[in-house]
């Protein structure tokens, strides 16, 4: 398979390369029960001030996920940190970004506020202050082949939230493709790992990777995909070991929160999965064993379908990715189509096709 637009592309010379994805963003109108979600899924509540709550994973990072109160259930955008001060100088430099600023978040340091093209904000942070990494229990030692390493000893696991180590990637729906991933591989420096494309050779979605040079990376800490609006497509949080995926399945399940898709494990990123709705329907990945790269790698082309989404269990269900109809969403998309050189019926037909 080829290519055949220009973007994604590595970008020889980025205005800064971003070092890690730091939080996530949304706003909800009952806090209460974003807090019994997110707790049973695994974060820890970190802060909390007048009309949001942080929360926070295992890992030092002060918070990685922030639930402002609103009339109406809505993902903001996401932070991300880079390397110092001059790179903030250099991000507020662009069109459309804020001056440097303090951060008025847990953690602290300095932020510059950006809008990507598709009309998600992204924070950008240097200087926090790292928080004390949380205790967590070490993976379990597997009696696998001829070689067991577990004599006379079971394997026990609590009855609890599973760990979350990290918050590891976010994946959005755009419908100006080129333009909004031109812009975080030219201005934030992520590099394509796998690129997922159409018969057309169009760009269905792009895994794209931080890039740290000789330091391994995760696979992807952002995925776009074409659709036919911008819109929160699902984030993921990295857990212990598949136990602990396992384990979260049952907790929620038990628990009562919907079940999307899992547990599985991906061809592209290799991951281990197992995804969950918030009270609102934002999907929430648990995920172990994911593959990681360096920058040196270079980018795989592959042909999109529901059966390249996992090497195993079961198919992805055409709910997952069945978009809501709402008047709004109608409106968009027929806006979308008007005026966005990536869409046309052509393509949505297409997509629908592959994943209905």
């Amino acid at each position: 398979m080829k290519l055949s637009t220009l973007e994604p592309a590595r970008h020889a010379n980025p205005t800064v390369k971003a070092q890690s994805l730091a939080y996530l963003m949304f706003e909800r109108p009952d806090l209460d029960k974003a807090e019994r979600f997110l707790t049973d899924f695994g974060l820890k509540v970190a802060h909390r001030e007048a009309g949001a709550i942080y929360f926070r994973s295992a890992g030092t990072a002060p918070f990685c996920y922030r639930v402002a109160q609103a009339a109406k259930p809505r993902f903001v955008g996401f932070g991300l940190t880079v390397g110092d001060r001059a790179d903030l100088l250099k991000l507020a430099s662009l069109p459309g970004a804020s001056p440097v600023r303090m951060a008025r978040t847990p953690g602290g340091g300095e932020v510059v506020s950006l809008v990507d093209p598709s009309g998600f904000e992204v924070e950008v942070v240097a200087g926090q202050s790292m928080s004390t990494p949380l205790a967590v229990r070490p993976p379990l030692a597997m009696n696998l082949g001829n070689t067991p390493v577990r004599v006379d000893a079971t394997q026990r696991l609590p009855f609890e939230p599973p760990e979350v180590l990290k918050l590891g990637h976010v994946v959005l729906e755009v419908a100006d493709f080129q333009a909004t991933c031109g812009w975080y591989t030219r201005h934030l420096g992520f590099i394509p790992s796998d690129v997922q494309v159409l018969p057309d050779g169009s760009p269905a979605v792009a895994f794209m990777r931080l890039n740290l040079g000789a330091q391994p990376a995760d696979h992807h800490t952002l995925a776009l995909a074409q659709g036919f609006m911008p819109m929160y497509s699902h984030s993921a949080y990295e857990v212990v070991d598949a136990d602990a995926v396992g384990m979260g399945q049952r907790l929620l399940r038990e628990r009562g929160w919907r079940h999307a898709w899992g547990i599985g494990r991906h061809i592209l990123g290799s991951q281990i999965f197992d995804y969950w709705q918030d009270p609102w329907d934002a999907k929430h990945e648990h995920y172990c064993d994911g593959d990681v790269m360096t920058a040196q790698l270079g980018t795989g082309v592959h042909p999109v379908s529901r059966e390249a989404m996992s090497q195993w269990g079961p198919l992805m269900p055409g709910s997952f990715t069945k978009p809501k109809l709402t008047p709004s969403n109608i409106a968009a998309l027929l806006r979308n189509l008007r005026r966005s050189p990536d869409l046309s019926v052509r393509k949505l037909i297409t997509l629908a096709r592959l994943f209905a």
